[in-house]
């Protein structure tokens, strides 16, 4: 497939309207999505892909955009913050490997080789393994550096682990 100066100047033209390549593609026709990126790369329309980004924004009310924006800002960190502030977690309801369901937190107590092996077992929150009290535990906030630990003093929870050992 050659590209001509008409179909050179249609990926010019549709790439600036903010079309995506597929859809550029299938509207020269005998070109394949790939294509159209390269060329559109080496004529330097890279740049023009913001617009897009821009122009396909304007589809959505307002109401859910704001909402969007919302939960970015929230963050990482601060998506966890409730999660630390409450302190009432559900008692754990101890089960095999055999008894985990979907909504059953898979947080494992103890060592596979032991014969008091199990996992947590609570409810686990929507679209994650864990419940409430695990979750803090395997999420960490991101770009937390840890605490100077003097290296005579051993952290709380790590005291905490060897004594349920």
């Amino acid at each position: 497939m050659s590209w001509t100066e008409e179909k050179v100047e249609s990926l010019k033209k549709l790439w600036g309207s903010g079309k995506t390549a597929s859809q550029i593609a299938e509207i020269i026709g005998g070109i394949s999505r790939n294509a159209v990126i390269g060329k559109a790369h080496r004529l330097n329309l890279s740049a023009k892909i913001k617009t897009r980004t821009a122009t396909s924004n304007q589809n959505f009310n307002n109401s859910t955009n704001e909402k969007n924006i919302q939960a970015a800002k929230r963050g990482r960190k601060s998506k966890f913050k409730s999660l630390i502030i409450e302190k009432d977690f559900e008692p754990e309801n101890p089960k095999q490997l055999e008894e985990l369901d979907e909504n059953s937190c898979k947080w494992p107590i103890g060592h596979p080789d032991e014969k008091s092996f199990y996992f947590c077992g609570r409810s686990s929150l929507k679209d994650f393994s864990y419940c409430k009290l695990h979750l803090l535990y395997a999420y960490q906030p991101k770009g937390k550096k840890e605490d100077v630990i003097e290296k005579d003093e051993v952290p709380e929870f790590i005291e905490k682990k060897i004594k349920s050992a």
